[in-house]
């Protein structure tokens, strides 16, 4: 097992989720990152965001599942069950 590829698809998975927080935020909402992170947080809506955030991680498992990338789609399952686990105790 390379944890290389284990630890690639980890970032992937984590800079996919921010990549969608971001997008959410700045086109949904139409505020700053950095404020609508901390607007949702005192609403008590960020795990809702950081969900949302995550679809973009399915893209990503579905595309290295494609290219037969499996250690680094494993990376990606990784970096959900991290984010969940985060939001839970936020």
């Amino acid at each position: 097992m390379n944890k290389l590829d284990l630890l690639i698809g980890f970032v992937i998975g984590i800079l996919a989720s921010i990549l969608g927080m971001f997008l959410y935020i700045t086109f949904v909402i139409h505020t700053d990152f950095m404020a609508g992170i901390q607007l949702m947080k005192s609403q008590g809506h960020l795990g809702k965001i950081v969900t949302l955030g995550s679809i973009l991680d399915l893209v990503a498992f579905g595309i290295l599942l494609k290219i037969n990338k499996e250690l680094m789609a494993r990376g990606v399952v990784l970096a959900v069950i991290v984010l969940t686990i985060i939001t839970l105790f936020i």
